[in-house]
């Protein structure tokens, strides 16, 4: 039988003394690392009759897939709706910063703008792997500007638009690209949504409803037309109603397509979300929650004033609002915070509260073949952490690209 040297000359790294996240449950088991990918020992041994080239002690931490967040909207004074000179190094600077976070992958979001801010800022961002330069770009998240006055939330009501006849080439219009976009979200209850959302998913992008005043069966139908995804369950939107509960209703509808999952994103701040109402959802439809930031230029640094796209928002605490009034205007929490809140809110297994920041949002865009898991042939993008679910160290492809140095920093 042929030596492990002779299928690759890439060293294999075998992480041991560790508990796994595999299958939904923490596994007492070595984690086999090759070529930035995850190796199924089995194989290693029996057919390559290899053996590891590096042995890592992990001192009995968590391993779990690494985090996807796809609402974030910038961090550490960098604001992905906000057209600078120096985009693409802001960029970097963010993805470089949340992998301390324990993310890997994100979906850069940009709120309603002008059409020109579009023009200007999505040619700039490009899918790219993760590694020691930062998170993984998973493509940009588009939020507005077709979404409704009333649930307008942060978005500058100026900026807003419908859908006119030939409502998908306006949407070509005011975007300019679709190159680069993985999310979109927007109102199904305006005129013409069912067709953009149908040209939309046919081309690979997924739909979230959001800022939204629609009822139950306008929500439904934007399902039934391939819609995936709700924006901020709960935030901007109808408060739910027993009689027509609105897109919450989505999580116990029963006209949803056959084999097709809902999913929902929660903002778990404590700010965002009672911790009520993140049980409720939690135990309505488990399967379906994504943990999200929607994380503003604010995250990472002092209370103060700070932009979101078009608007100055003022962070006070935890809190950010819109400059001079209380609308919530996102967050500046951490993905790894919310994760633990959610744990703890919720009561949840540590499994799940670490699947809703990984495997789930990457279900949700079609890439839990690949990532969000630690199954075999998946990349090696995982976490260590430690049993109060605090990243001790981020690697991506296998390679270690964070570690939290010993002074406890």
């Amino acid at each position: 039988m042929p030596s492990n040297k002779s299928v690759s000359d890439a060293p294999i790294v075998q992480f041991s003394n560790c508990r796994i996240l595999r299958d939904h449950r923490l596994q007492r088991e070595d984690l086999w690392v090759r070529e930035g990918k995850i190796l199924n020992p089995e194989k290693l041994f029996f057919d390559e009759k290899g053996s590891a080239d590096v042995q890592l002690d992990c001192k009995g931490s968590i391993i779990a897939p690494g985090f996807i967040d796809v609402q974030i909207n910038g961090g550490f004074g960098v604001d992905f709706s906000l057209a600078t000179e120096d985009f693409k190094s802001g960029i970097d600077l963010v993805s470089q910063k949340i992998l301390s976070h324990g993310v890997t992958s994100f979906c850069p979001t940009l709120v309603t703008s002008p059409p020109s801010v579009y023009h200007q800022i999505l040619p700039q961002i490009s899918v790219r792997n993760g590694g020691p330069h930062g998170a993984g770009i998973l493509g940009a998240h588009l939020e507005g500007p077709f979404i409704s006055r009333e649930k307008k939330g942060a978005h500058p009501e100026h900026c807003l638009r419908t859908f006119e006849a030939g409502a998908f080439q306006d949407l070509l219009a005011t975007y300019g690209s679709l190159d680069c976009v993985r999310i979109v979200t927007l109102a199904p209850e305006m005129e013409r949504s069912s067709e953009v959302i149908r040209e939309l998913t046919k081309r690979g992008i997924c739909v979230s409803l959001g800022h939204s005043v629609a009822n139950l069966s306008q929500a439904e139908e934007a399902v039934q037309h391939g819609a995936t995804f709700i924006t901020h369950l709960f935030n901007a939107m109808l408060p739910f109603h027993h009689r027509d509960p609105g897109i919450v209703g989505l999580l116990t509808s029963d006209k949803i397509p056959a084999g097709r999952r809902v999913f929902y994103g929660m903002i778990s701040d404590g700010i965002h979300t009672n911790p009520a109402a993140l049980r409720i959802a939690h135990r309505a439809h488990p399967k379906g929650l994504v943990l999200v930031t929607d994380a503003i230029a604010g995250m990472g640094l002092a209370p103060g004033r700070h932009t979101l796209g078009q608007q100055v928002v003022e962070i006070d605490g935890l809190n950010t609002y819109i400059a001079g009034t209380k609308t919530l205007s996102g967050s500046v929490a951490t993905m790894d915070t919310c994760v633990r809140h959610f744990q703890e809110a919720t009561g949840c297994s540590v499994e799940m509260a670490l699947e809703a920041a990984s495997l789930h949002p990457a279900q949700l865009l079609g890439i839990d073949h690949s990532k969000g898991t630690l199954n075999y042939d998946s990349d090696a993008d995982f976490l260590m952490l430690n049993d109060s679910l605090y990243v001790q160290a981020t690697y991506i492809a296998g390679q270690e690209v964070w570690r939290q140095d010993t002074s406890g920093m």
